[in-house]
């Protein structure tokens, strides 16, 4: 298991874990747990990692949070 990442998002502090091993620059889907919920992110056509529509629920902000820090850290 990855260690826990932090993320401030309005003000509030979120811890999520990358469940994904070993991402590279083919990697098309990853897969975090937060709050003890798992929700997936896949690649789009510009790069950019988007929720899965399938798992966004009521965390669409957060969850767009998340992506924009997991492009900067695994560019």
């Amino acid at each position: 298991m990855s260690l826990p990442l932090r993320i401030t998002f309005e003000e509030k502090d979120y811890t999520y874990i990358v469940l994904t091993k070993s991402i590279t620059r083919e990697t098309n889907s990853i897969q975090i747990t937060l709050n003890n919920e798992e929700f997936s992110f896949v690649r789009n056509s510009k790069g950019d990692w988007d929720a899965d529509d399938s798992t966004v629920g009521d965390h669409l902000g957060l969850l767009k949070a998340i992506a924009r820090n997991i492009k900067l850290r695994y560019r």
